[in-house]
């Protein structure tokens, strides 16, 4: 596993650097953060108030960067993830992620969760599936995750449901039920804050959360 996230790594830095070096005047480079109350992935609370900071690189339908989150409450790096995908024309999209759950180890196997994504948009509708291949901070491998979920002009509403580290007994159960809604607080001509909230139901495990977020 170790040899795995190794090479994922410099598959991923290499791939990148040759994008770019081929393509430079097409590609672009993007980076921000957000702010959150708390940190929900798929409808488990993963951390506190905290900083999450992405950059990325994207050319055509290609794009690799880096999504880490930090809690703020008590300094300490949660998640560090690196990511690579490709999206069709026909909206098809492909793509790995590398979730890293213990900063202070980068290539430490328990520490890694490697994913396969693949997800389908049509129009304001969108489906995605992800599957975990190894056993790693928490998880026993094999995990699936799938969500459906349809955009309005400012609201998103999603459902989804998975097995193994998504839920309290390992079995196949909703447990990512929401709304999450935006908006922009104009401060003056030139200035202007993007907000977001959430309200976020988890059946399987009887829990709901509640988050506000800053996008910087």
């Amino acid at each position: 596993m170790k040899k795995v996230s190794l090479f994922l790594f410099a598959a991923i830095l290499l791939v990148g650097s040759f994008a770019s070096s081929a393509q430079e005047s097409k590609g672009s480079w993007s980076a921000g953060a957000d702010l959150v109350s708390s940190y929900i992935w798929r409808g488990s609370k993963a951390g506190a108030f905290s900083i999450q900071p992405t950059v990325k690189y994207a050319i055509e339908g290609f794009s690799i960067g880096a999504w880490g989150s930090g809690d703020l409450t008590t300094g300490a790096p949660e998640e560090a993830d690196l990511f690579a995908s490709y999206a069709f024309k026909s909206g098809l999209s492909l793509g790995v992620t590398d979730y890293h759950y213990n900063t202070s180890k980068l290539f430490d196997s328990s520490n890694h969760a490697i994913e396969a994504n693949v997800g389908y948009a049509i129009g304001k509708f969108s489906l995605g599936g992800n599957y975990i291949f190894n056993s790693a901070s928490g998880s026993a491998g094999d995990d699936k995750y799938f969500e459906v979920a349809y955009q309005f002009p400012s609201v998103k509403l999603f459902a989804g449901g998975g097995d193994g580290w998504y839920t309290d007994d390992a079995s196949f159960q909703v447990c990512n039920v929401g709304i999450t809604a935006t908006k922009t607080l104009k401060i003056s001509d030139s200035f202007s804050i993007p907000l977001f909230g959430s309200a976020i139901v988890n059946p399987n495990k009887e829990q709901i959360f509640y988050v506000i977020g800053i996008s910087l």
